[in-house]
């Protein structure tokens, strides 16, 4: 991954808790690829049902000063996250303008961008919140998308989502990557079909299963050669791969699958399975789209 984007790792902050967890998150992540993180907090514009100037004025005021807060907090969840904090290079900015739009733009010029699941306007029974689905739809980088009860050991292995797709390739790169960081190994998990309606019952699942394992072993083997030091584990399913990735998620640290796979029509932004691992994974996910 080139290390000469602008915003570097970007995060979407808002004071949230899931914000918070974001920026302890892309900190360890900054720190880990020897890059700089922008903290970016976007003032969502006042939508009124009336025209007072002076009221407008007034809450235009009130939501800067809220946003000087929010990004000094961020600052100080940032700072508690590393043992050193000026081993990584800080940059904050607030911009009033719509949310999802103006930080999809932003991942233009990022490495990654990296939200939590849910932002100060999200339901606590929603697992994802509007600005972390929008972005996981528009954005033009990779989306980290951070749960704020993730607790992940710093042991347990980067999982991913392998089917043979553009952002599937796109995807495995970025997971020998991460494993690479963080010195773990990596779980690469397929599923001979996306859905779970096949009657594998009706097929002997041998006939199949050799086949899968020479076509998952192949798909791996250029990057295992470019990360030797990565250690593989594969594992074969027959059916629905997002029920099996979340349960793999359980004793991860993170997942990382492709936006969109196999199955996706031309013109899907979002895939079933990303869009179920983003909502329902234990740990945190980072969705690629193929550029």
């Amino acid at each position: 991954m080139s290390t000469s984007a602008e915003n570097g790792i970007l995060v979407a902050v808002d004071g949230s808790p899931g914000s918070d967890a974001a920026v302890a998150w892309a900190a360890r992540e900054g720190q880990r690829r020897k890059v700089h993180v922008t903290l970016l907090h976007v003032i969502a514009p006042l939508m009124a049902t009336w025209s007072s100037t002076a009221v407008e004025s007034s809450i235009a005021d009130l939501q800067e000063d809220s946003s000087v807060k929010v990004l000094d907090d961020a600052k100080r969840v940032f700072d508690s996250a590393l043992e050193d904090p000026s081993s990584v290079v800080l940059r904050t900015e607030s911009r009033p303008s719509p949310v999802v739009g103006t930080l999809a733009e932003a991942s233009r010029s990022a490495l990654m961008l990296v939200v939590g699941n849910r932002g100060t306007g999200g339901h606590k029974r929603l697992p994802l919140g509007s600005v972390a689905a929008g972005l996981l739809h528009h954005a033009h980088s990779p989306v980290a998308v951070i749960h704020q009860d993730d607790v992940a050991d710093s042991a347990a292995p980067v999982v991913l989502g392998v089917d043979g797709s553009p952002s599937s390739e796109a995807a495995t790169r970025l997971a020998f990557e991460e494993a690479a960081l963080r010195g773990v190994d990596l779980v690469a998990v397929h599923a001979w079909s996306d859905i779970g309606a096949v009657p594998m019952f009706a097929l002997d699942w041998r006939v199949y299963e050799e086949e899968a394992e020479a076509a998952l072993a192949a798909r791996l083997r250029g990057w295992q050669e470019q990360f030797p030091d990565v250690q593989v584990r594969r594992r074969l399913v027959r059916d629905r791969p997002a029920h099996w990735l979340v349960e793999e998620s359980q004793t991860a640290q993170l997942v990382v699958v492709g936006s969109r796979g196999r199955g996706g029509f031309a013109g899907l932004l979002l895939g079933s399975v990303a869009s179920t691992v983003a909502q329902l994974s234990h740990a945190a996910v980072m969705v690629v789209r193929n550029t």
